[in-house]
């Protein structure tokens, strides 16, 4: 998309089904699966810059040698950050004794990361940190072995305040109120509790002290222990967590809103946030990685037992759509098509913009992720183009010379590339103090294939915020002189927060709640603002079940095509030149090209747990009462 989005982060684990010697003698390395996690973490870059986090646990190892091993960076480029220090470390153990380079026995003793349990994060700081302190994975430690949990995910709840105090009952201290601490809490103190209880059972049946670990190890019920943790959670999340003697479990929230993957074999067990991740890194075919279900955990235990087990009741599954609009990689087969499907979809509506004159119109695309969605628009511009080419022939076909039927048949769609990213300027601008004069100048444009006459359609992802449209991309396209700018986005009208891990949470923001507040302005309905601020006010004290999302009253007020014709104003500003119209997707249509995941709230107002309509109600009073605070 042309705005810059941050979004949710992305999980990869790595189960080794087999000793370590298995991988050295079969693929020539014991570090398979270190090598397997840095695939897995790299090709899912697109899902978090900010900060990238790596843990193992090697099993069976004795008291009094490391066992878990961690690191973490916010660097810049904290994937290449984390896996160089592996590296150094392994290299420096390995030149310090190149005699044992073929001993694995003597590598998982004396190496680091060189385990068989592996869990990769990567992360954008939804909250605006980008700490060391706020990078997965995150690690509770004890000396009780069974008791050490290290934790990571792509989850937001809504709810922290609750958990908190729920902690705080418990007799915890948290060392702060955030749901990445409230939820590792949460998972250790029932885990703490299960050990407790295992422990005494142990002991009704002789078996003490240093005997008991093995007992605790083996019939430690992860499913018992996830499912009193996750009682009274609201968010969205997919949450993948590893015990020190060797289970490790990744839970799915109950509305299937963040996405999680996996795949195993006689090998290996393997989860990441996106399918095509796990197919391309372990070369395996579609129908070999499936979901994780709505509120399932896939649980392995240390003998290498695999389970699917329902934690929590299902809900209505809505599945984030933003995922097969822009977050999750295209090469996904399934995304792919919708995708397209997005595009096609939008025909008509570009069409009726442009007059359904194919001969003066140009079609292009900004940014390069947009370019699926507009491969389907275009195929789908061609099919009307071709039926024009059919009723002109009919039309002439008394009169139809030679010459005259291959002018009709030669006549194709104008598909050109009208702007190019220039990365180093951009690079360069964000320290700079005339930074606005610069932005417009962040795509380098197109010369000569734009006429006076032409209308010039531009498919984007999604219009979230506007302002790079406003400050950069229009200004850049006006100097081609087109008698109208078309911009199309692929998604719809982005009018509410996201609370679920998507970084959305200002309503002012974008650009949508802009063009519906100037609405009201020009209908003398502005006062509706100060009565939807006082019914949301009203609920602040309600449970998160009695509250109604009200903004929607406001929304409601005009059509979508009224707030998409505002939003043409507000984005040329009266600087453009051209004439500028916008064209969004409509909501019907993201379900018609994307079935399966029906996630819509940011469009709809219509969040798929309790605590979304008490975030965008704090949201709207946070706007109205000037506050710059996030909404959860």
């Amino acid at each position: 998309m042309s705005d810059e989005l941050k979004h949710e982060c992305g999980i990869a684990l790595v189960r080794l089904l087999k000793p370590l010697e298995y991988y050295k003698e079969k693929y020539g390395t014991a570090f398979y699966g270190i090598n397997k996690m840095y695939l897995l973490m790299e090709k899912q870059h697109n899902r978090g810059q900010d900060g990238a986090g790596l843990a193992s646990i090697k099993f069976d190892m004795p008291p009094g040698s490391r066992y878990i091993s961690r690191v973490r960076s916010n660097d810049a480029t904290p994937i290449q950050h984390i896996f160089t220090q592996i590296n150094d470390r392994i290299n420096q153990g390995l030149s310090e004794h190149p005699d044992l380079a073929n001993d694995v026995a003597w590598q998982k003793e004396n190496l680091p990361y060189i385990g068989e349990l592996i869990l990769g994060h990567v992360r954008y700081g939804t909250y605006g940190k980008n700490s060391i302190e706020s990078v997965h994975p995150f690690l509770r430690q004890n000396n009780w072995i069974t008791r050490n949990l290290i934790l990571a995910g792509n989850f937001n709840m809504t709810n922290v305040s609750e958990l908190f105090e729920q902690l705080v009952d418990l007799g915890q201290h948290p060392k702060e109120k955030a749901d990445t601490v409230t939820i590792l809490e949460k998972i250790g103190h029932f885990l703490d509790t299960e050990v407790e209880e295992l422990y005494e059972e142990a002991k009704s049946k002789n078996i003490f002290k240093k005997e008991a670990t093995p007992y605790i190890a083996e019939h430690i019920n992860v499913e018992r222990i996830l499912k009193k943790a996750s009682k009274h959670w609201d968010g969205g999340y997919a949450i993948a967590g590893l015990m020190g003697h060797g289970d490790c479990f990744v839970l799915r929230d109950p509305a299937g809103i963040r996405p999680a993957y996996y795949y195993h074999d006689d090998e290996v067990m393997v989860v990441a946030s996106e399918r095509p991740v796990i197919q391309t890194a372990f070369d395996v075919p579609y129908e070999t990685v499936h979901e994780i279900p709505p509120g399932n955990a896939l649980i392995t235990k240390k003998n290498g037992e695999i389970q699917l087990r329902e934690i929590l009741k299902l809900l209505e599954r809505k599945s984030c759509s933003f995922e097969r609009i822009y977050f999750s990689r295209g090469s996904d087969a399934e995304i792919y098509k919708e995708r397209k499907m997005l595009g096609r979809l939008l025909v008509e509506q570009v069409m009726d913009k442009v007059s359904y004159d194919t001969v003066n119109t140009v079609f292009s695309y900004i940014p390069n992720t947009a370019e699926t969605a507009f491969s389907g628009l275009v195929a789908a511009a061609i099919d009307v183009l071709n039926v024009q080419k059919n009723d002109t022939i009919l039309r002439e076909k008394e009169g139809l010379t030679d010459e005259r039927l291959s002018e009709i048949l030669s006549q194709r769609l104008r598909v050109e590339k009208i702007a190019v990213k220039d990365v180093k300027l951009r690079t360069f601008i964000t320290e700079d103090s005339s930074r606005d004069d610069l932005v417009a100048h962040v795509y380098d444009v197109t010369y000569g294939i734009v006429n006076k006459t032409d209308s010039l359609v531009v498919v984007d992802d999604s219009i979230v915020r506007g302002t790079t449209l406003k400050k950069s991309i229009l200004k850049m396209l006006d100097r081609l002189s087109p008698k109208k700018i078309v911009v199309v986005s692929s998604a719809p009208q982005i009018r509410y927060p996201d609370c679920y891990g998507i970084d959305m949470a200002r309503l002012e923001d974008f650009v949508a709640f802009q063009a519906m507040l100037a609405l009201l302005k020009d209908s003398n309905q502005y006062h509706k603002v100060s009565e939807v601020y006082e019914k949301c006010k009203k609920q602040e004290l309600l449970p998160d079940a009695e509250v109604r999302n009200f903004v929607k009253e406001l929304y409601d007020l005009f059509s979508e095509e009224e707030v998409s014709d505002k939003i043409g104003e507000l984005l040329s500003n009266g600087e453009i030149k051209s004439k500028v119209e916008v064209v969004y997707q409509t909501v019907a249509n993201l379900h018609k090209a994307c079935p399966k995941n029906l996630g819509d709230w940011y469009f709809t107002g219509d969040y798929p747990t309790p605590g979304g309509n008490r975030v965008v109600n704090k949201a709207f009073i946070n706007f109205v009462e000037g506050r710059k605070d996030r909404a959860y």
